[in-house]
């Protein structure tokens, strides 16, 4: 077996030696052993690096990470805890895009001021029932008889 040096792994895998010594240092990889002072790394490394930015890419904390992996670094990848954080992406892709429309119609609002188009003032609106404000209520109308 063909051990990779820590600066071939950290070119191979985009990411920079202090990255690789940190992950080591918090368990999260191991290295086989050292050249003089240079960590030595398994070639399977590449495929855990790999995993782990994607994991991190998914939202993923480096401990949450950390437990998708045996002793000997292979994946053990529990698909409860897959299916979950894929349903959170989802809740996230809905808010993302509706953002992206707010966005999107602020920049391209034909009003003369935002304050005057009344789809803006909704969405402020919207914007301040999520935060947890409470909405201002209208007061009913007295019946005129």
């Amino acid at each position: 077996m063909k051990l990779l040096d820590i600066g071939e792994v950290c070119e191979r895998a985009g990411l920079r030696p202090s990255a690789l010594r940190y992950y080591e240092d918090i368990g999260l990889i191991s290295s086989v052993c050292r050249n003089g002072l240079r960590r030595q790394f398994a070639p399977e490394i590449i495929m855990q690096l790999a995993l782990i930015s994607m994991g991190k890419s998914a939202g993923f904390s480096l401990d949450e990470i950390s437990g998708m992996f045996e002793d000997d670094g292979q994946p053990d990848l529990p698909r409860e805890t897959l299916h979950q954080k894929a349903d959170e992406l989802d809740r996230q892709i809905v808010e993302l895009k509706a953002m992206r429309n707010v966005v999107r119609h602020v920049a391209d609002c034909p009003a003369s001021t935002h304050m005057e188009c009344s789809t803006f003032r909704r969405m402020i609106e919207l914007a301040i029932r999520r935060d947890g404000t409470p909405k201002r209520t209208r007061r009913p109308k007295p019946d005129v008889q």
